[in-house]
């Protein structure tokens, strides 16, 4: 497998505002993000997930996701799946209240002190989901850490999670093809014929089909010189 940047978990919250449920998993998520592991986690933007950006699915391929839904619909992960992979984790947002006994906010637009408890209580679920997947143990915290208490920080999303970005001089212009080095490791690594190269990295990257057999060619030209560099090297 190959080297990849600093393994961090992508958190992809609900984006329905239509429920109270809604609010509150972008609320605890957020809480995740920049209180309890700004360190370990990013954020990933459902609605630009589904629309096809390339960066949002390429890191939910290559590093683990926990799914936040507000509904049984499970869009979030339903997404995840479709696109990149399974998320790691799925926590459907009344299933998580019903067996702790809590309460969702009564509106979709304001938190209640029930949502108040409910989002803490989720937060800690998020985080500690991803101390399970990261593989960190921690000592207990008698008193959550409050984000007045809590150092400034702000949530990072996916595009700074360090998956690579390659520019490529295509049909006589430059282009972004996303991860592509991590998939010619993995091609390399696996024995993979350069014949299903392409069709791989069309997996991460949207290509238009009256272009492809230019994107093709110059994909391959680059895997070449990246077989003859390592073996140079």
């Amino acid at each position: 497998m190959p080297v990849l940047p600093k393994k961090k978990v992508g958190l992809i919250s609900c984006s329905g505002e239509e429920l109270p449920e809604g609010m509150l998993s972008r609320v605890a998520t957020l809480q995740a993000l920049e209180r309890l592991r700004p360190n370990e986690t990013v954020t990933l933007c459902l609605p630009l997930f589904l629309a096809g950006n390339d960066k949002e699915r390429a890191f939910a391929k290559f590093y683990p996701t926990i799914a936040i839904d507000g509904c049984d619909k499970r869009c979030a992960a339903r997404a995840t799946e479709k696109y990149s992979a399974p998320p790691t984790a799925s926590i459907v947002i009344p299933e998580f209240l019903a067996a702790r006994g809590l309460d969702a906010p009564k509106t979709r637009r304001q938190m209640d002190a029930a949502g108040e408890r409910a989002a803490d209580a989720l937060a800690q679920e998020i985080a500690q989901r991803v101390d399970e997947i990261l593989g960190v143990k921690r000592e207990p915290v008698a008193e959550p850490q409050t984000a007045a208490e809590s150092e400034a920080v702000t949530a990072t999303c996916s595009c700074g999670s360090g998956i690579p970005v390659t520019r490529l001089v295509i049909a006589g212009k430059e282009r972004e093809i996303v991860a592509l080095p991590l998939i010619f490791e993995q091609f390399r690594n696996d024995g993979k014929t350069p014949a299903e190269l392409f069709d791989a990295v069309k997996i991460y990257n949207a290509i238009p089909a009256e272009l492809e057999a230019a994107y093709r060619e110059a994909i391959l030209c680059a895997y070449a010189a990246h077989t003859l560099e390592k073996r140079e090297g």
